[in-house]
């Protein structure tokens, strides 16, 4: 009778790998469940130690988990190299038709492997109407242009709320259109009112905010985005719902003096010519304030935008008082007498303000041009492309990029 040795007589290290020859200890004896895994030293058994095929599915537990946050790679070939005799449950990568597969209810079926969607917030703001030229009777500031947002839960213009984020589909090319602001209103004429800015693409619902609404100096504002202020004691124009307020009244104070509605703002409507004094000709009474711009945090920083024009006055040498612009881009309206350039009274560019009002019966003086707008976009930085056309500035806050359009361009997603 042969007699063995067991385990248990042998001492720890006592035999080694070097004194065990070649081919010695095969599988067939090594017992079932003999070896266990915290009986191997990590990393004891490397790829290159294991024979082709030699692990089987038959010996992989129910319900493998792969750690790390890496990936795995599925077999990949063509559709003839598709296996002989498949069987339900199988996937695989399929180069012919560049897309994954399965194999479900008898048949090789494409699997579902939609891109996410590319979600990108905005912020499009329209340009600006401009202000009543002198020589009329009570000159109406600017309205601001109108004002969208679906960013972070802010409000959009005219006491709007926040919109929704934009889907935008891979490989789409999206048209950005900035409008711009109005031409000044020249000496005896009324103001006019901005152009359009907007986001327009396949699979998108076009955004578009109108242009604010030009300043009157001989009736009702114009309506817009924002409205325009009234002249000649009439009431301000119109703004848009969700998109700005409307523009102020203007007042006749006695004594053949008159002044402009301040054109609505974003944030607030255009203030009515104040009239507090029984005097005409005093500095409590005077052209109507712009309304106020809202505030976005969509560029990483709180900035106002979309500020309202300030109305103007009748009389040269009035010691009534110009109205000033609204906070976030609206122009202030001219002194009624002494110079003024151009810029002094015209809404700030890029922020779609209304510009102020002209003062004064003498000819030759301005309403002040509304500010062109601007259209911004937010995405996360992981789906922006880096393809644009128009020049805008693209920064990164967080882990998203923005991109500012001053002008008009185009984004594919």
């Amino acid at each position: 009778m042969t007699t063995k040795i067991k385990a248990g007589v042998i001492g720890d290290g006592v035999v080694g790998t070097t004194q065990i020859a070649d081919d010695a200890i095969s599988q067939a004896k090594i017992a079932d469940d003999a070896v266990g895994a915290d009986q191997l030293a990590s990393s004891a058994v490397v790829t290159a130690s294991i024979v082709d095929d030699a692990i089987t599915s038959a010996k992989i537990a129910d319900d493998p988990a792969f750690s790390g946050t890496g990936s795995i790679t599925l077999p990949a070939g063509t559709t003839a190299q598709r296996p002989g005799s498949p069987a339900n449950g199988m996937i695989r990568y399929n180069t012919t038709e560049s897309s994954m597969e399965s194999y479900a209810g008898g048949a090789w079926k494409k699997m579902d492997t939609t891109s996410y969607p590319i979600l990108a917030d905005f912020l499009v703001i329209a340009g600006g109407g401009s202000g009543a030229g002198s020589a009329l009777v009570g000159t109406g500031g600017g309205g601001a242009g109108g004002y969208r947002s679906s960013w972070n839960n802010e409000t959009s213009g005219g006491g709007g709320s926040s919109e929704t984020t934009l889907s935008l589909t891979a490989g789409v090319q999206y048209t950005i259109t900035v409008g711009a602001g109005a031409s000044y209103g020249p000496s005896g004429a009324n103001g006019s009112n901005g152009s359009n800015s907007s986001i327009s693409g396949t699979g998108i619902t076009t955004v578009t905010s109108l242009g604010g609404g030009g300043g009157k100096g001989d009736g009702s504002g114009l309506s817009g985005g924002s409205g325009g202020g009234g002249g000649y004691t009439a009431v301000g124009g119109a703004g848009t719902a969700n998109q700005g307020y409307a523009g102020g009244q203007s007042i006749y104070h006695g004594s053949s003096h008159y002044s402009g509605g301040g054109g609505g703002g974003a944030g607030a409507v255009g203030a009515d010519a104040p009239d507090t004094n029984a005097t005409a000709n005093h500095a409590d009474n005077g052209g109507g304030n712009g309304g106020n711009g809202v505030a976005s945090t969509i560029t990483g920083s709180s900035v106002t935008r979309a500020g309202g024009g300030g109305g103007g006055l009748r009389i040269t040498d009035s010691n009534t008082t110009p109205g000033s612009g609204g906070t976030g881009g609206g122009g202030d309206a001219a002194p009624s007498s002494g110079s003024y350039s151009a810029s002094d009274v015209a809404g700030t560019a890029n922020t779609g303000g209304g510009g102020g009002g002209a003062s004064s019966q003498l000819s030759g003086r301005d309403g002040g041009a509304g500010g062109s707008g601007v259209v911004i976009l937010r995405l996360s930085t992981a789906q922006y492309s880096g393809t644009t056309t128009g020049s805008p500035t693209v920064t990164t806050s967080g882990d998203d990029t923005i991109i500012v359009f001053n002008s008009s361009g185009s984004y594919t997603a």
